[in-house]
């Protein structure tokens, strides 16, 4: 999102115009397929389905923040049905392996391989949407007849035909994708808590250890 009139006249690399983007991008959200992942991440829960999530960089990062907040993070009480969710960025051995032995393409792939069964969800996180590995991640759980779930930005990329349910930041700024992505996570986490009659201040309250992240 480069163009003036949509950060209000300011300069694309300063800080002012930086933030002045985010209106523009607010305004062209994806909201009904925030909820629609909301209503599936629900039903998942409910029946103990698996979540798979990975990326790379600062996706990685946000696929381990997500899994923790899903999997620690949602209110408990009384409730006996819990997130089952893995970040699979996260057993580092496990990906250098698979990089050095196979491909890097192949580091997010083998691992559904080992885990998935028919049923489970793979969420991929890509702000390109180009990614070779995250691509064929979501094709191996595909074939294995896992849903498969994006976020990504710009346009898509290759990844959106590969997903069947697809959220994407309608911008052309990593950075500013990757922020939105980030938000993306955290209104389907408190759209859950909701969703399960959980109150948001408890769900806020659980999380505020995430806050040292």
């Amino acid at each position: 999102m480069n163009r003036a009139s949509e950060t209000r006249g300011y300069t694309t690399g300063s800080v002012r115009g930086y933030f002045a983007a985010y209106q523009s991008v607010l305004e062209k959200m994806p909201y009904a397929e925030i909820e629609r992942v909301i209503a599936l991440l629900v039903q998942v829960r409910e029946e103990a389905r698996s979540v798979y999530l990975f990326g790379n960089g600062g996706s990685a990062a946000l696929a381990s923040h997500f899994a923790c907040d899903l999997g620690k993070g949602i209110p408990r009480g009384n409730e006996t049905k819990l997130f089952r969710v893995i970040s699979l960025c996260d057993n580092i051995p496990l990906m250098t392996a698979w990089a050095n032995d196979k491909s890097y393409d192949s580091i997010f792939s083998e691992q559904i391989k080992n885990l998935m069964v028919p049923g489970d969800i793979a969420i991929a996180i890509s702000g390109s949407g180009n990614s070779p590995n995250v691509l064929r991640a979501l094709e191996t759980a595909r074939g294995m007849g896992g849903t498969t779930l994006g976020l990504t930005g710009f346009r898509g990329g290759k990844l959106k035909n590969l997903c069947d349910y697809c959220m994407i930041v309608p911008s052309d700024n990593m950075q500013v994708i990757e922020d939105f992505h980030l938000s993306i996570c955290h209104a389907i986490f408190l759209g859950i808590c909701q969703k399960i009659q959980q109150p948001v201040g408890m769900a806020v309250a659980a999380g505020a250890v995430l806050q040292s992240d």
